[in-house]
């Protein structure tokens, strides 16, 4: 991934993912919902990856849309976050999704948690 500008990317297998799971929970973006990730203090390399579904926008949100796909954060998240690629697994030793962080400093051995 050859990044130009600052923001938060969804790979095609990531994107298929989160509409099938939009489906499935029966949201909408119509209905203005979205996907938000973030970041929170925890795990065992000190940060945690969030993600859920959303249809508020905050005042500092920051907002970005990618392959299809409006993603927010708040600002403290883009933080660790800028030019990250969410991604999807679901092969043999699939984990579902993971983050692409170039940011990160090193993670543990689930990938659930990084540090800076």
């Amino acid at each position: 991934m050859v990044d130009t500008e600052n923001s938060i990317y969804i790979s095609d297998k990531a994107r298929t993912k989160v509409d099938q799971l939009m489906q499935d929970a029966a949201l909408s973006v119509s209905d203005g919902y979205f996907l938000r990730v973030g970041v929170v203090g925890g795990g065992c390399s000190g940060l945690s990856y969030q993600m859920d579904f959303d249809n508020e926008v905050k005042p500092m949100d920051q907002v970005f849309e990618h392959n299809g796909i409006k993603i927010v954060t708040d600002l403290k998240s883009f933080l660790y976050l800028v030019n990250t690629e969410l991604d999807f697994s679901d092969g043999l030793n699939g984990k579902g999704f993971y983050f692409n962080n170039p940011n990160a400093s090193r993670s543990c051995g689930c990938g659930e948690s990084f540090a800076v």
